[in-house]
């Protein structure tokens, strides 16, 4: 018997009816989305307490307010983003209306990461309720908490008809991928990336993969290690390191990493106390699998700052790590993890080549005093995305996209980004029935002259056109 047949086909006939297209109905569900964020902020609070020992700072601003922020967007964007848009025409069009109009896919799965289980859940379904998709939302199994309140609680907000919660672990969600959608959103991690890519493609379904990957984090000799420190541990231990868009690793010259580690230490100290591990502002490694493949890596280089770890409350300190093999383990892996391992090279080509000879990274991040340095690793190196001076501060911006490139993911989302990733764009041309004698030119038998004609009038005016 299969469990999702008659959710699946209950949206469909939702879909194929039209009751998702109007922009009213679209702001409903959006607004729905909204009240379910401010009446049940306290409990989404204890929830990512509960599953990752969030604090309220954390979980408001990464899961809560970010949410909230791109519903209040859409809503006050969404007949903008739905209206066609008109493009430039040739001169055999001039008489004619040529537009884009941007339609709902259909039924689209969103299959949600644990790590912001709350943030990296709504703001991909903002962007498929304001597109008029019908959506089913698979939430992650291993935040346990925020799962029981999404399952519970959501449904009550939006209309069932058009949305539906799916729960279930690898099994189930296997099962899920075997049924045809009209469009797959995943975040996660390359290995199960690679696992929904295949699914989609037996269905030629397409697909978004926000996966992840080891970002660089190149240090300039010209900083302030102070400066670098409080901004790099800042984003580096930041729930607990479990943030996909975190720097991986350090890249600086083992005179700057003298000067870093004294001053890396201080930031921890200030941020987290003598004893992080009774600080109420650092969160928990997610469940037991997870710690015990990060304590693996403790062992990775040498531990020039915390190291400490505690099985039982899931714990690992702030660590830096000093010494690292490029081959060794914490090198080869995304550490998603509060475990940061600081690589010497001699400047700042040195830097480049390493970064381009890696996988291209979600992220990446330059410090410098000098703007040229910081301008010439974003010219000569690929990613995601990009910071200068700060961490993941480009995350906070809903006019920028935010996606992967090459092994760290495919397409993007955030703002509008979201609706046109989950939006079809049609290619639209209104002619008239008449004024035939316009049209005899293209007609054979051709002629030179013909043919010089229609030429002149399909020439492009600002763009490139195509007869097919």
């Amino acid at each position: 018997m299969d469990p999702f047949e008659d959710t699946l086909r209950r949206l469909r006939e939702t879909f194929h009816a039209g009751h998702t297209r109007p922009a009213e109905f679209r702001a409903a569900q959006l607004r729905g989305l909204g009240h379910f964020l401010q009446d049940n902020k306290q409990l989404l609070h204890d929830a990512l307490a509960q599953d990752l020992h969030k604090s309220a700072f954390e979980s408001e601003v990464s899961e809560v307010a970010i949410s909230q922020g791109e519903v209040t967007l859409a809503l006050r964007n969404l007949r903008a983003w739905m209206k066609d848009e008109h493009v430039p025409k040739n001169l055999a069009t001039q008489l004619d209306s040529a537009f884009i109009r941007k339609e709902p896919f259909g039924l689209v799965l969103i299959i949600a990461p644990w790590n912001y289980p709350l943030n990296l859940t709504l703001v991909p379904l903002v962007g498929a309720l304001a597109a008029g998709n019908c959506v089913v939302l698979k939430p992650s199994e291993i935040s346990k908490s925020i799962e029981k309140v999404l399952a519970e609680e959501l449904p009550r907000y939006l209309d069932q008809s058009c949305f539906a919660v799916v729960l279930g672990g690898p099994q189930e969600t296997g099962q899920l991928l075997e049924h045809r959608f009209d469009y797959i959103f995943f975040t996660g991690s390359p290995r199960v990336g690679k696992i929904v890519m295949t699914a989609a493609a037996k269905h030629l379904t397409p697909v978004t993969l926000e996966l992840g990957g080891k970002n660089p984090c190149y240090v300039d000799d010209n900083c302030d290690p102070q400066i670098v420190a409080n901004r790099v541990a800042w984003f580096r231990y930041f729930n607990a390191g479990q943030t996909c868009v975190a720097p991986d690793y350090l890249l600086c010259s083992p005179e700057m990493q003298e000067r870093l580690l004294p001053a890396l230490q201080s930031a921890i100290t200030r941020f987290y106390g003598n004893d992080p591990q009774s600080s109420p502002n650092l969160g928990r490694i997610i469940n037991q699998k997870q710690f015990q493949r990060l304590r693996a890596l403790l062992g990775c280089g040498r531990v020039a700052i915390g190291g400490q770890s505690d099985e039982c409350d899931r714990y690992i300190a702030p660590t830096v790590l000093v010494d690292v093999q490029e081959t060794e383990p914490v090198m080869q892996e995304e550490i998603f993890g509060p475990i940061l391992p600081i690589m010497n090279v001699w400047g700042v080509d040195e830097a480049i080549e390493f970064i381009n000879r890696r996988e291209k990274p979600l992220a990446l991040y330059a410090f410098s005093n000098s703007s040229q340095v910081v301008r010439r690793i974003l010219a000569q190196t690929s990613s995601g995305g990009f910071c200068g001076n700060d961490g993941f501060m480009h995350m906070t911006l809903a006019s920028l996209p935010f996606g992967g490139v090459g092994a760290s993911g495919i397409g993007r989302y955030h703002g509008k980004f979201s609706f046109d990733t989950f939006s079809h764009h049609r290619a639209c041309l209104l002619r008239s029935p008449g004024m035939e004698k316009l049209n005899a030119i293209r007609y054979p038998p051709h002629s030179p002259r013909r043919l010089r004609v229609l030429l002149v009038a399909m020439e492009a005016r600002g763009c490139s056109c195509t007869l097919l």
